[in-house]
């Protein structure tokens, strides 16, 4: 298991160099060549969704201590970096989320609750969102059209019922539950914990209660945050050379969410994403050579985005046990004066 990210996303790379050098890989790299900056354009776009990340998940935060919507940029930014960039298997963000938040001041319970519901409503609202890109690929089916929305309404049918049972369990109080067993197996020795996973399912429930958060969350967040995701593929693919509308650029980003969630075991969607676009940009009419291209542009984003944040990361953590470092030193010395003069 250690080493599985790290297969997986050796694996992925194979794939995604195959399927290169398998459609032409002169084309693709001629339609990167002539796309240009239009590609780093492409990706400095992608702020935007993540100010919208950023916006949707602090209301979901309550209390004094939560941060300005600067800080939850950052957090938005380091976040998807660490999921995008590392072997973690999406879930590594949501740890260092979670030790910023506390470093900030935001209650355990609080901080805990808002990473566990806006997954939750992460969840739902992609599910609706590749179901509206399956219809609207039935829509305009023909014989390639249909076929490919076949096998992600499949896909769906499988998954739905594991998503939306993931979305929902939190009501039934799984922290404390899982914790008083677990509690109970070691004669008492847990009962601290016991408590605090109350908290976190009891401050789960408290968001859930705020209807209209969740509302505009669902309804309007989540679809501003879907629909400038999907700017920054029309925008690649308009100086890629291919001129497709919006709609067309939402269906493209919502389905290649769901693959890419799917297959949340492979760092990056390493192949994955890469197929995904080929796929379903064939499905809308779009050469093999411009999807590659388009999964490029992508690449091109992470690199430019989330590597930026690995290394932002990194130097907080660095600068963080320095001056924790500096603290204890100072204690030291503090603690030796004063022996000195009691002698």
């Amino acid at each position: 298991m250690k080493h599985l990210g790290r297969l997986a996303a050796l694996a992925g790379l194979l794939v995604s160099l195959w399927l290169v050098c398998r459609d032409n890989p002169v084309a693709v790299l001629g339609a990167l060549r002539t796309a240009g900056m239009g590609l780093l354009l492409a990706a400095l776009a992608h702020v935007l969704p993540m100010l919208a990340n950023a916006c949707d998940w602090r209301s979901l935060i309550r209390g004094a201590n939560r941060p300005s919507v600067a800080k939850m940029l950052h957090l938005v930014w380091v976040r998807e970096s660490v999921n995008c960039m590392l072997p973690v298997a999406r879930i590594g963000g949501e740890v260092v989320s979670f030790r910023m938040l506390r470093r900030w001041g935001v209650r355990g319970s609080t901080a805990v609750g808002s990473l566990i519901v806006d997954m939750q409503l992460t969840v739902i609202s992609q599910l609706l969102f590749t179901m509206v890109g399956i219809g609207f690929l039935f829509a305009h089916a023909h014989s390639g059209t249909l076929r490919v929305a076949s096998q992600l309404a499949w896909g769906v049918v499988v998954l739905a019922p594991l998503l939306v049972l993931f979305a929902l369990v939190q009501h039934a109080s799984p922290f404390e539950r899982s914790m008083r067993a677990l509690n109970r197996m070691t004669s008492g020795k847990l009962a601290t914990l016991v408590g605090q996973s109350a908290q976190i399912d009891q401050s789960i429930r408290v968001i859930w209660r705020r209807r209209l958060v969740v509302l505009r969350y669902l309804f309007f967040w989540q679809p501003l945050q879907c629909f400038l995701t999907s700017l920054e593929i029309w925008i690649a693919l308009f100086f890629l050379g291919a001129r497709v509308t919006l709609v067309e650029a939402v269906v493209i980003e919502s389905l290649i969410q769901a693959i890419s969630s799917a297959a949340f075991f492979v760092p990056g969607g390493l192949g994955v994403q890469e197929g995904g676009f080929i796929l379903i940009g064939g499905a809308l009419g779009l050469d093999p050579s411009i999807c590659l291209a388009l999964a490029g542009a992508r690449r091109i984003r992470d690199l430019l985005i989330f590597l930026p944040g690995l290394l932002a990361w990194q130097f907080a953590e660095f600068a963080r046990r320095d001056a924790s470092g500096q603290a204890d030193k100072r204690k030291r010395t503090a603690r030796t004066e004063r022996a000195s003069v009691a002698e």
